[in-house]
């Protein structure tokens, strides 16, 4: 297995661990270029027909803010971006070093910051 399949599978099981929790739908690793690279949809959960085109949306809006920089140096470096939907919550998660990001699709009733709590203590290690 070269060092790329290992780490495509860690971040698999990674995903694989918050899809664990009740409230996510979706947990997957995309890269650059907008495409999944790790992850998905919770195993046995029929999407929202609008999912997909969701998912989609808010991962074309997460690329381009999380590349912006120009508040870096004052505020830090961006950790997550966060949208609360009628219908789901929407949380992105970059790993600028890697130029990937984590998109979460969770229930409405989901807490955005224990959910970050969680996705930092299960991701902390790999990036």
């Amino acid at each position: 297995m070269s060092n790329s399949d290992a780490e495509m599978k860690l971040y698999d099981d990674k995903c694989a661990q918050l899809q664990q929790e009740s409230e996510i739908r979706f947990a997957g690793i995309v890269d650059k270029d907008g495409q999944l690279i790790a992850g998905g949809f919770k195993e046995g959960l029929i999407p929202h027909e609008s999912d997909e085109t969701r998912l989609q949306a808010f991962l074309e809006f997460v690329s381009k803010t999380s590349i912006r920089k120009e508040y870096d140096e004052s505020l830090g470096p961006i950790n997550y971006l966060a949208a609360r939907r009628d219908k789901a919550v929407l949380v992105s998660f970059p790993f600028p070093i890697t130029q990937i990001l984590l998109l979460i699709s969770a229930e409405p009733t989901a807490n955005i910051d224990s959910l970050a709590k969680k996705v930092v203590g299960i991701f902390t290690d790999v990036n």
